[in-house]
């Protein structure tokens, strides 16, 4: 049975957004899938995957466009991860979306098509968002492993990260790695995943 594993980044009040939406304390958006082992497919909703498409492809199709969106250079891990993506099955969890464009992507619209392809031999998957998918796989017992770069940042208001789960979740702490940027990652095991442990990966966050 596959892993099913959520990267996210947070600021140490558990914001994902400020006040004003702002995320000036993520430093690249490819850090969460190098926390992860080989993954086989990534899950995404479908309120964030027409601007994650957009910017992935244009990581690949347009530097310059991608470069422009972020105000700075491209990290060669951003490279990395356009290249995965584009090689990788995405599922987006959607019943509003008609289409994507992306050759690697899928809609599907409910999330037994999650729980199916949980239960396929194989590599991890990655959950990559946003929150209102992790909080509906968390609560349909369908999410194995939560791991967080906590970013050294209060945020002081803005919108709290999982503030869409119904009911309490148990978990176990496996992995806490101090960086050099003072982020700190965490991996956290539900109670009761019956999935294969995935190894926590040692990643810098905040390098080039």
């Amino acid at each position: 049975m596959k892993t099913l594993i959520a990267a996210m980044q947070v600021t140490l009040d558990g914001r994902i957004l400020g006040p004003d939406g702002e995320v000036d304390w993520v430093d690249s958006w490819a850090d969460g899938l190098e926390l992860l082992p080989p993954v086989d497919a990534f899950v995404l909703g479908g309120g964030m995957f027409p601007e994650y498409e957009q910017f992935w492809a244009a990581v690949l199709e347009d530097p310059a466009a991608a470069s422009d969106m972020l105000g700075r250079g491209l990290y060669q891990r951003e490279l990395s991860y356009a290249r995965a993506a584009a090689d990788t099955p995405h599922l987006v969890l959607s019943t509003t979306l008609a289409e994507v464009t992306w050759p690697t992507a899928r809609i599907v619209r409910d999330v037994d098509d999650i729980r199916t392809l949980r239960q396929q031999p194989g590599n991890a998957v990655y959950v990559v968002g946003g929150p209102g998918l992790v909080a509906t796989l968390l609560d349909a017992h369908l999410l194995d492993e939560l791991r967080l770069i906590v970013h050294p940042v209060l945020a002081g208001g803005g919108s709290s990260f999982l503030d869409g789960i119904t009911e309490r979740h148990d978990l176990g702490l496996v992995a806490a790695e101090p960086t050099a940027t003072g982020r700190v990652n965490l991996t956290y095991r539900l109670a009761g995943s019956t999935a294969a442990v995935a190894e926590p990966v040692q990643a810098s966050a905040g390098r080039e």
